[in-house]
């Protein structure tokens, strides 16, 4: 029976990240236990979840490099420096910055957005982003980029480049303000971030006390994090397997999966859990204002957490 677990103040990631869990965590929460040693957030993603863990270490661990260089950026600079590494982007760019100029400033209003007025100054960002660098400063370039990008958005092309077009929005005040409570909660605890393939993760350090919480992608949905066979039936096949192994050694786990999605049923995980006795717990909650979905938003979703406590 797992016990109502005592949650921080929540805050929300300050990525966009397809796929993320802020809007379920109401649902998810409740079904954690209580009094978590070591938190895992196996495929973090933006990091709604783990951020959000009253855990005494929560270990971040997705297969992104960027993503990860980026949150271990925010985790080791200032936050006043980040703030500042920032605002020198966005300036040297010429970028907009409504926060102090509002719309009129750029001739353009919140309906339209900036993007016209941002494309071309974003488009050098992009160029000169996908030249590499990987220091401090090129993470903060990639935060840049995702704030200026469509819908917010992280996506990288076969070539490692950032590729995603400008967007309608800048570093408003919402922006800010979601940066400035993550960095907050992120140098307030003991939080570690790592780009392991989750088969390769070592999880020898966990006892009964932790918590290995998985939001893999789906395989029967269609997001830019699952496209050219970024996840098979083979990767869903060996965290399952992985989830058993976890079990048979006492460790507790818990998994976000879609069993039905638009007349696709998830064959496997079906049948690997009409096979064991974990428990399913089916969330109220539908991506259908998501951008990767088609139009055709009459067939449900059945979203689940697994759990084996």
């Amino acid at each position: 029976m797992y016990m109502q677990m005592k949650t921080k103040t929540l805050i929300q990631s300050p990525l966009n990240y397809t796929g993320g869990k802020y809007k379920l965590l109401g649902q998810i929460l409740p079904h954690f236990p209580d009094d978590i040693d070591t938190f895992v957030d196996l495929f973090c993603g933006g990091c709604n979840v783990g951020i959000n863990i009253d855990a005494e270490k929560v270990m971040f661990n997705d297969n992104n490099s960027y993503l990860i260089s980026l949150f271990n950026a925010f985790n080791n600079l200032e936050k006043e420096t980040a703030l500042s590494m920032i605002d020198d982007v966005i300036k040297k760019y010429g970028l907009s910055k409504s926060i102090e100029n509002g719309y009129d400033y750029y001739s353009c209003d919140s309906s339209t957005g900036l993007g016209e007025y941002n494309r071309k100054p974003f488009m050098k960002l992009r160029e000169d982003f996908n030249k590499k660098g990987f220091d401090y400063g090129y993470y903060i370039m990639l935060y840049v980029l995702i704030v200026f990008a469509f819908n917010n958005q992280i996506r990288f092309n076969s070539k490692g480049e950032f590729n995603l077009p400008v967007g309608k929005r800048d570093f408003n005040e919402k922006m800010r303000t979601k940066l400035c409570d993550y960095i907050d909660r992120l140098q307030d605890g003991d939080y570690t971030f790592s780009c392991i393939d989750f088969n390769n993760f070592d999880f020898s350090s966990l006892t009964p006390n932790s918590l290995v919480y998985c939001d893999p992608p789906y395989l029967i949905t269609c997001a830019t994090y699952n496209e050219k066979n970024g996840w098979n039936e083979s990767h869903e096949k060996n965290l399952l397997n992985l989830l058993d192994g976890l079990n048979e050694n006492n460790i507790k786990f818990a998994l976000s999966n879609v069993l039905s999605n638009k007349g696709k049923t998830n064959t496997i995980l079906a049948s690997w859990l009409e096979q064991r006795n974990y428990r399913i717990i089916h969330l109220n909650y539908s991506y259908s204002n998501s951008n990767y979905h088609t139009k055709d938003k009459t067939d449900s979703t059945d979203e689940v957490l697994i759990i084996n406590y």
